[in-house]
């Protein structure tokens, strides 16, 4: 008798709960994606309605040509609502008009379907990438500081963990100097709204600068300037034929994203009984005599406490965010796409995503941030020639090993395997990549120690190491202040390696945007990268050759980039003393030319027989016919 009372208890609670929401208006409080285009190759979306218990009411479409519902999905929880659609060729442009609930009840809802306009220029060999963080390299909206709506509203420049308030404004200010340096595309860390509370890492309150703790995938964090700032910076870059590059992030968001706070199932995230952190391991998710239990941990382990690791076996997370990715493309007209931790995200989901995004932009560079210790790692999470089961579908990965090899062969002394061994051996492993052109190789970036202190400060080496980064194959990546010197190690922190840009801020005493702001060891870095990279952009030979290099001697390093009609040759010694190096070993590529021009002198060398090179130096020779 008392199970049937307390039966009809709970039957009578949920028919009150249920007249209560029927008895009142739906209120939507989110859609995304916010809209969408018509022309999709693929014709199916799937849209996400957020609002107090939406699920108990029905939802239709008014008749719209070329459009229809497919499927409605409902989830664990009540305030979510999925509407999957097709979108016909026949479709036009125009606003659909869903109807939410019944009679004088019933909230209307208009999504706007656009026309497409983006067009992604391909990123390639002829392009120099510079990473830079936007709140850490210029200030041009004083206005957008800070907000007192946003958990972390604070802005201080004299702590380094705290926003500095850089912005959208303050890169778009610099556009021309990008364009006098030979920079062709930008990739700035995440512009995506990181309304994230300060975190305790370390020991210290920090803000979550950097833009990886996403809080809303569909705004632009208004503190670097909304959504407006970013269209309008991605415009005026095109105008400079600068392209821009999107930072990615699908394995985790924000602890303080709006989906987080009320998930719309457990799934949602990858859940453990007792908190688990990602071993940062990728060896267990190739390795042919690994365990479960290893792999597991590091895909689905988290990356750190406040970046809730997302469940992408999910199928309604995995298309959120294939779908935000298409947006993201679409709406801003990016042209290019690097992706954050891509080893901790499940390689299924992100086969499945790389494709839908190659599906509608099949030139788009994709590279992924794979911090691996080892060429076959590195290859395993991209295109490759491996004969496994499984295969990545991911075009290119920022080439972690040329960073690990340029800086060891400028600290080692030359030997079997040491010194500028270092790089020719990584390089000869290119056979593992089906397109080893399109990897992305650095020497420094936001993560890492700064170039300049790693090899001692010393100028020669700075030249040389640079000079194989702009040669080589591939997109080569610099990072912000590379071309000014800037220095640091991550000693405490990584915010060491974060400092502002000097001058971007109006109360800079120093402004190194400025030739008459800069020191004259630091013009002179600037000239020497802004005469190479402004070179490399008409160098038929750099910006579409094939490479071919020789097997290092006695501390000397040469290798040449070539197409039919231009050879550029790279002769690097790397000891302490002047050395003579004979050219006939290389006799298959020079054939029965004579002379060559340096680029970087201007001097003519009618007779490169037998070319003296200083201790040190790099030259780049442009060979004679």
């Amino acid at each position: 008798m008392k199970i049937h009372k307390s039966l009809t208890l709970l039957v009578f609670v949920q028919l009150l709960l249920c007249i209560e929401v029927i008895g009142q208006k739906p209120d939507i409080q989110r859609i995304n994606p916010t809209n969408w285009w018509v022309g999709m190759k693929n014709p199916a979306l799937q849209i996400l309605l957020y609002g107090n218990k939406i699920a108990n009411h029905k939802i239709s479409l008014k008749p719209y040509a070329g459009v229809k519902i497919k499927k409605i999905q409902t989830v664990e929880n009540p305030n979510y609502l999925f509407v999957d659609l097709e979108i016909g060729s026949a479709a036009k442009a125009g606003n659909l008009e869903f109807t939410l609930g019944t009679g004088n009840l019933a909230t209307k809802i208009s999504y706007e379907l656009k026309s497409r306009y983006a067009k992604p220029q391909p990123l390639t060999q002829a392009d120099v990438v510079y990473l830079l963080m936007p709140d850490r390299f210029s200030n041009g909206d004083v206005s957008n500081d800070k907000f007192s709506d946003m958990i972390d509203s604070s802005s201080n420049r004299q702590n380094p963990w705290l926003r500095h308030g850089g912005d959208l404004q303050g890169v778009m200010n610099h556009l021309d100097y990008f364009k006098e340096l030979g920079v062709t595309a930008l990739w700035m860390t995440p512009v995506i709204e990181n309304n994230q509370p300060l975190t305790n890492e370390g020991g210290s309150m920090r803000s979550a600068y950097h833009g990886y703790g996403f809080t809303d995938h569909y705004q632009v964090d208004k503190r670097l300037g909304g959504n407006e700032a970013y269209l309008k910076l991605v415009k005026a870059a095109h105008e400079k034929g600068i392209k821009i590059v999107q930072d990615a992030v699908y394995n985790h968001a924000g602890i303080n994203h709006w989906f987080l706070k009320d998930m719309p199932s457990k799934d949602w995230l990858n859940q453990w009984d007792t908190y688990t952190n990602t071993s940062y391991k990728d060896q267990p998710l190739f390795d042919i005599h690994g365990s479960v239990h290893d792999k597991k941990v590091t895909a689905n382990g988290w990356f750190v406490p406040f970046l809730p690791d997302l469940n992408q076996k999910n199928p309604l997370l995995a298309n959120y965010l294939i779908q935000h990715a298409l947006w993201t493309i679409e709406y801003f007209n990016i042209d290019a796409w690097r992706i954050d931790t891509y080893i901790y995200n499940d390689m299924e989901f992100m086969n499945k995503c790389n494709k839908a995004i190659l599906d509608e932009h099949p030139a788009m560079l994709l590279f992924g941030e794979s911090a691996v210790g080892t060429v076959v790692s590195q290859a395993y999470f991209t295109k490759n020639n491996f004969n496994i089961p499984f295969k990545c579908n991911l075009p290119s990965s920022c080439d972690f090993q040329v960073q690990s090899a340029i800086n060891t062969a400028l600290n080692e002394k030359f030997g079997w395997n040491e010194g500028v061994n270092r790089l020719y051996q990584t390089l000869a492993q290119d056979l593992v990549y089906q397109n080893p052109e399109r990897l992305v190789p650095f020497v420094e970036n936001h993560d890492s120690d700064r170039f300049f202190s790693v090899i001692g400060e010393d100028f020669n080496k700075y030249k040389m190491g640079l000079t194989w980064l702009y040669t080589i194959r591939g997109i080569p990546q610099m990072y912000y202040g590379t071309e000014i010197l800037m220095k640091n190690f991550k000693n405490p922190t990584d915010a060491e390696v974060r400092k502002d840009f000097p001058g971007g801020w109006k109360e800079d005493k120093e402004n190194k945007f400025l030739a008459s702001g800069r020191n004259a060891k630091e013009n002179e870095a600037f000239d020497w990268n802004k005469k190479l990279l402004n070179y490399r952009k008409s160098s038929e030979a750099i910006t579409k050759g094939k490479m071919m290099q020789f097997l290092p001697f006695d501390g000397i390093y040469v290798y040449f980039r070539y197409t039919d009609n231009q050879r550029v040759m790279v002769i690097s010694n790397t000891n302490n003393t002047e050395k003579d190096v004979k050219t006939d070993i290389f006799a298959e590529i020079l054939k029965k030319s004579k002379s060559a021009k340096n680029i970087m002198t201007g001097e003519v060398l009618n007779d490169i027989s037998i070319i003296k090179v200083p201790p040190m130096t790099s030259f780049i020779l442009e060979i004679g016919q």
